[in-house]
């Protein structure tokens, strides 16, 4: 009993003494100075979730789920004319609907940096500034008609049969109990 007491307070003072050091040695990351004040400039703008039709050949083949978030300016913030969620959100409509970033021929042929360059640019053009820093992407997806159907259909399923269950001896055993499952029900109480 003395032996697993004493390893017990070893294996603690080991711990404890990896993590005391481990603290001494790690660093924060040195951020030069004008970093931190572009950092201090800067404010983030957590997105929302929005969705945008795809139109291929005059009809919706599916839609296109973003959520992202910004980095931008403090400073051109200040100066917008309208709420930046609601500039941004105008400015996917006009950037997604109709457009080519979502290939339904070839969804894997998506370019995500690409992606996030065009909407900073084009975000920056309409707002006519240098106010957008950085676009991040939290959440980005593509459903075409037919997932969205699959789900809407799914909830109006109509009530399907049980299956019956047969024994080895090909009887239908759906009013049957095993044996086995009685015995253990019964003497469990």
């Amino acid at each position: 009993m003395l032996k697993l007491v004493l390893t017990g307070v070893w294996v603690c003072a080991v711990t404890l003494g990896s993590v005391y050091f481990s603290m001494q040695y790690a660093s924060a990351p040195v951020m030069s100075e004008a970093d931190a004040d572009r950092r201090a400039s800067e404010e983030y703008i957590p997105g929302e979730i929005i969705t945008v039709p795809v139109i291929k050949e005059g009809a919706v083949q599916g839609y296109f789920l973003a959520k992202l978030s910004f980095s931008a300016t403090k400073e051109g913030i200040a100066k917008l004319h309208a709420p930046l969620r609601q500039v941004v959100t105008d400015e996917l409509y006009d950037m997604l609907v109709g457009s080519k970033f979502v290939d339904l021929a070839d969804t894997g042929s998506f370019d995500l940096p690409t992606f996030k360059v065009a909407v900073k640019d084009g975000l920056n053009k309409k707002l006519g500034n240098e106010v957008i820093t950085e676009v991040l992407v939290e959440q980005l997806e593509y459903l075409t008609k037919d997932d969205v159907e699959r789900v809407a259909n799914s909830q109006n399923r109509p009530y399907q049969k049980p299956v019956p269950v047969v024994d080895k001896n090909g009887n239908v055993a759906a009013d049957k109990i095993p044996e086995g499952a009685v015995k253990a029900t019964s003497s469990s109480h």
